[in-house]
């Protein structure tokens, strides 16, 4: 696990159902554009707002870690038992207090960001992090005009990136189609 400094560290959680090399992307952007010395993929049990993963937790992490591999900046874990918890504002907590990380940038996609005023203390989300949210094909409109967005936009980043048009929804239903 990561230790305790005055690094800056990235967290990109979700169940990563499947990782694909859009989140590789994104996150190989932020270590560069943003300094990074760590970016912690966050793999979890399930997301609240979906319905129940297609694949396992274990088949998960390990696609993750396969994906990752070789790439030094990235860190696959899984802390919902530790935590207790799936909820971002209690990983984050945890982060914090037990791991006593200081800088941590919250990077999301614009998809998420449209829905993130519904997330479990998200208020908080966006005053102990920085919010970082990449650009998503189709969903930058509705992000920019987000009740988040439209109260705290001088506590985002926006990133600019290519438009990546992999996403774990089409991995999932071409999975789906091959079964």
């Amino acid at each position: 696990m990561i230790k305790a400094s005055n690094k800056i560290i990235g967290l990109v959680g979700g169940t990563f159902d499947p990782a694909h090399k859009g989140h590789l992307a994104i996150t190989k952007i932020a270590i560069k554009k943003l300094k990074l010395n760590k970016v912690l993929w966050i793999v979890t049990k399930k997301n609240p707002f979906k319905n129940n993963p297609y694949y396992s937790l274990s088949q998960r992490l390990k696609k993750a870690k396969e994906i990752t591999k070789g790439v030094k900046k990235i860190q696959v874990i899984h802390l919902d038992k530790r935590v207790n918890s799936s909820r971002s504002i209690n990983i984050i907590k945890y982060l914090f207090s037990r791991k006593k990380l200081k800088n941590i940038y919250f990077i999301i996609g614009s998809d998420n960001l449209i829905n993130f005023h519904k997330w479990k203390n998200w208020k908080k989300i966006v005053k102990l992090t920085k919010l970082i949210v990449f650009s998503r094909k189709g969903y930058d409109r509705k992000g920019i005009k987000s009740t988040v967005a439209k109260y705290y936009k001088n506590k985002i980043t926006f990133i600019k990136n290519r438009p990546i048009i992999i996403s774990s929804s089409k991995l999932r239903k071409k999975a789906r189609l091959n079964y």
